[in-house]
This record gives structure tokens, sequence and C-alpha cells, in this order.
């Protein structure tokens, strides 16, 4: 098999790295991080969403080049930025039961953030509301919209009768809106920017209606990494693309416009050579992202093996000629998702210049930090 020792991606020294293992190339992730920034206007526009990477490193990385703003799925990934003492850091995702309390907690022990949080309901936003007003203190929220995606949010037509409810709310202060729409990451560039445009209209009319109604401009926070180069040119909001830290081989080869090249892989070894056509390795779905149909994982080094068959520590692959592989090869491997991948393993290892040097702990996949 060929080891591509000339390849970006081989590791000199992969003997001392036990497989599975999640491997990041910092250099890359800063040349991804650079790729974005180029491409807007002012930094001061960009909310990166963190589920992606969910380490304070990479995080250290985004605000080291002037990122103030941030997009997160959970406390832990709020708390770890609120380490880092990042400025700015938007929940992105309703808190209900006790995530409202936990929200409450994360501002009082890091007053040196702005933490808000999103709201689709007015009886849920009442009862945070109460909250709040027991533990005295206000939270900002961003009412969040269903632009299509059918997730969650509420429907644009009764969007503004829902901001309208949360300005009467004493610890509420609704400071503007969130309208994510996964839902559109269309290969075609301009069916994708088609698709984004027709979801956004009724969101300018939303943000006309509150700011002439209301006197207040909100705050507008639109898209992921798909629609990212769709929201662009749109003046007033502020964009949260995640994965292009990273990037992935779902995305590489469904958005061939977005310019971001792989910057984690997940390296595996050959275990087993069960036949002339068959091959085991050692990631099962505890090491790669298993939602996806096969192939999950496509191998840099050997794009001619197939992934037919996985279970918990195990991959079968299948191959034209299995006598050119022997037991312990190392396969470098790009998944299909990034995403959840990460959030399988406890470190990520460290590769710099072609060697592995030290391991960053994935702190933010936990539920919970301290707080």
């Amino acid at each position: 098999m060929n080891e591509a020792v000339n390849e970006w991606y081989f590791i000199n020294n992969v003997a001392d790295i036990d497989s599975p293992a999640l491997v990041i190339y910092p250099q890359r992730v800063k040349e991804n991080i650079a790729l974005l920034i180029s491409r807007v206007a002012d930094t001061a526009l960009l909310r990166p969403h963190v589920k992606t990477n969910k380490m304070a490193e990479v995080c250290q990385m985004l605000l080291d080049e002037g990122i103030s703003k941030f997009k997160c799925a959970t406390i832990a990934e709020a708390e770890m930025l609120a380490l880092l003492k990042a400025p700015d850091v938007l929940l992105a995702y309703q808190p209900v039961g006790p995530k409202v309390q936990r929200l409450i907690t994360l501002c009082k022990s890091y007053p040196s953030t702005l933490f808000s949080c999103l709201v689709d309901s007015a009886a849920n936003a009442d009862l945070i509301n109460e909250q709040c007003v027991e533990a005295a203190i206000t939270i900002n929220i961003f009412i969040d919209v269903n632009v299509g995606m059918n997730r969650t949010g509420i429907a644009v037509d009764k969007a503004f009768e829902l901001f309208q409810h949360c300005v009467q709310l004493s610890n509420l202060s609704p400071v503007g809106l969130h309208a994510y729409d996964g839902h559109i990451n269309d290969e075609d560039a301009l069916i994708r920017q088609q698709k984004s445009d027709a979801a956004f209209a009724p969101v300018k009319n939303l943000i006309k209606k509150i700011s002439a109604s209301l006197n207040i401009q909100p705050i507008v926070v639109v898209g992921g990494s798909p629609s990212f180069a769709t929201h662009i040119l749109r003046q007033d909001v502020e964009y949260s693309p995640g994965t292009f830290v990273f990037w992935d081989y779902g995305y590489k080869h469904k958005l061939p416009d977005e310019p971001y090249d792989y910057a984690a892989l997940v390296i595996s070894r050959i275990i087993s050579i069960v036949d002339g056509n068959t091959l085991c390795a050692d990631l099962g779905h505890k090491s790669v992202a298993a939602e996806n149909p096969f192939p999950r994982v496509h191998f840099l080094n050997a794009p001619e093996a197939t992934p037919v068959a996985q279970s918990e520590e195990h991959l079968v692959l299948k191959v034209p000629d299995s006598s050119k592989y022997k037991l312990g090869d190392v396969l470098y491997g790009v998944p299909v998702h990034i995403c959840p991948t990460v959030a399988l393993y406890k470190k990520a290892v460290i590769i710099e210049s072609k060697k592995a040097t030290t391991t960053w702990d994935v702190i933010a996949r936990n539920r919970k930090i301290f707080n």
C-alpha cells in the first residue's frame, strides 16, 4: 500500500499514535480561518459556530484573529468560550428545564462574557423571565425564526408578535433574530443562492417591521457553512458557519465552490485481512460519525478501500487486492461528517510539520464542564 509519505497528511511518528485517533492539523485550521475572514467585509460580522471543533485551542485561534462573537449549541460549549473570555456568546438553542438555571449560573459566573439565547415560544419566554427575575438578572434573547429547516423556530408571520411579547418582559431583552437555513445545501451555487434569497425575503420584512414599530434594530444571525456564501452580501447580518474550520468529505464534494481544506482526519489501522478482497480496520461506530449511509469515511491513502459493514469497533472494507496491504497499515480517513466525529473523541492529536506533537482536549464534548 502506498503510504503517501510526501502527502500533507502523512505523520512521520504515526507509530506512536494508538488508533483510532482524531488528528488535527493546526496550520490548515489557521488557513481555513484566514479564508473565512478574507470573504467578509468586516470581521465583526462573523459569529462562527463552535459545535464542530469543541476545543478551546481552536476557539482561541479564532479569537486571536479578531473574531469576538460566537455561536454554540450546548451549555458546555458556552462555558468553554467563557473560560477563554470570549466577549459575546449566543447559545443557539432554546433553554428548557434545568438548562435555564445553568445559563443563569453561567451569566453570573462569567460576567466578562455577554451571553444570549434563543426563544421561539411565548410560554417558555415567560418561564425564563420568571427565573431571571428570581436571580435578579437580565438575559438577551434572539427570536428563533423558522425559515424552512422545520427543526426549531417560530413561523416568520408569528415572529413579530413573539418579539413584541418579549419586549414587555421585565428581565428578558430581545435584541435580535436567528434564522438558520441548514436545509439549503444544494450543490449548485446558483440554486443555493436563489433558495437562500427566497427564505430570507420574509425575514427582511420582519426586520423592517420590528425597526419601524418597536424602534429596535435587531441583530440578525443567519446561515451556516453551506449558505455562508449566499449571505455575505446582505446588509447588517452576522454569519455563523462552523464546519469551515475542519471541513469534511460531505461538504468538500457537495459544495465545490467553497474553498476550505481538510484540517481534521481520523487515523485507523488494518487489524485483519479476511480474504483476497476484504479487510477490517479499527474504525467502528464509536470512532466516526455513523448517521450517514456508507461510505461514512474516505481514505486519502487508500481511495479504493470501500466500507461495506461496521460495528462498534470494526469497519469492514472491500478492496481490489488485499495482498497490497498488511496488518498494522495506517489509513488516513476523511469523515463524511466531521462535527459528530469530533464529539466521539476525548482528545485530539495535534500534527505539526508532519509530526504528532501534543494533544488537545475536546473539552466541550461533555455536556458539562464546571457549571
